[in-house]
């Protein structure tokens, strides 16, 4: 992988990828009626209490390959005793994911699975419901407020709930002014990659009422979830500390006991 890897250089090259797949928009939509009903993903995270959304993720721009021995479907299973959701990443070249991941998770786990990618046409999003995915990623930052509002409004139209997702004070009041249902907090910004926890914090009292707030990136430890637990969100979504813990189940188990406590 690059040394530097920009934002836009991701954009740019899934651009090409899309492409390359030949999307005709008018087929895809005639697979939909064909896709089997999956769980809410709404529904998972509006639930009482911290829900944990489960992300299925081999590699990243900022860390490289995070899981050497990398089997999708074992880790998915695994994370059916103990999360709400499973994110699988589609990214196919700088986070290492395939559509067949996506397709194999949700065919084999009662979970409902967000579609991880960067979302930047229709297209993807009808590919994503064929796919199985329960909820698609949108990405405020690299989306205009029209493209926004036509992914969100595709996205229920065909039944895939959206996390749309945010990183500044500006993109949060674009989302909000969507009437997002969900909005993810990123607490890694997309063009440096560091994170910071206290953009949750710093971000959360600005989300309406009635809205389900995820906090997304960088959380690891029981102690950021104590920190957290100020912000009052809904859910967290958890990558690589799942993937580099030695028992999966235990970290998840820990994770929302800190929580509660």
């Amino acid at each position: 992988m690059a040394d530097r890897i920009y934002l836009k250089d991701i954009v740019d090259k899934k651009r090409i990828r899309n492409k390359e797949k030949n999307f005709v928009e008018k087929e895809l939509a005639m697979k939909l009626d064909k896709v089997e009903k999956r769980p809410s993903f709404y529904e998972a995270l509006a639930k009482p209490g911290l829900s944990i959304i489960g992300e299925v993720k081999k590699a990243s721009p900022s860390k490289g390959v995070i899981k050497e021995c990398f089997e999708p479907l074992k880790i998915a299973k695994i994370y059916e005793e103990v999360v709400d959701a499973v994110s699988v990443l589609t990214e196919e070249d700088y986070f290492l994911g395939r559509d067949e991941y996506l397709k194999e998770i949700s065919d084999n786990i009662m979970l409902p699975t967000l579609c991880k990618d960067f979302i930047v046409c229709r297209e993807q999003i009808l590919n994503a419901k064929i796919l199985g995915a329960s909820a698609v990623l949108l990405i405020v930052a690299i989306l205009s407020d029209e493209e926004l509002i036509e992914f969100i409004k595709l996205a229920e139209q065909i039944g895939l709930d959206a996390l749309v997702e945010v990183h500044t004070k500006q993109e949060l009041d674009r989302a909000v002014n969507t009437k997002a249902r969900i909005i993810g907090i990123n607490n890694r910004n997309l063009e440096t990659f560091k994170t910071d926890l206290h953009t949750t914090i710093e971000l959360r009292s600005y989300i309406p009422k009635g809205t389900i707030v995820v906090s997304e990136s960088g959380i690891l430890t029981q102690e950021d979830i104590i920190y957290l637990k100020a912000a009052k969100i809904d859910a967290i979504l958890v990558g690589e500390s799942f993937m580099r813990a030695d028992d999966i189940n235990a970290h998840g188990e820990a994770l929302r006991n800190a929580y509660r406590d």
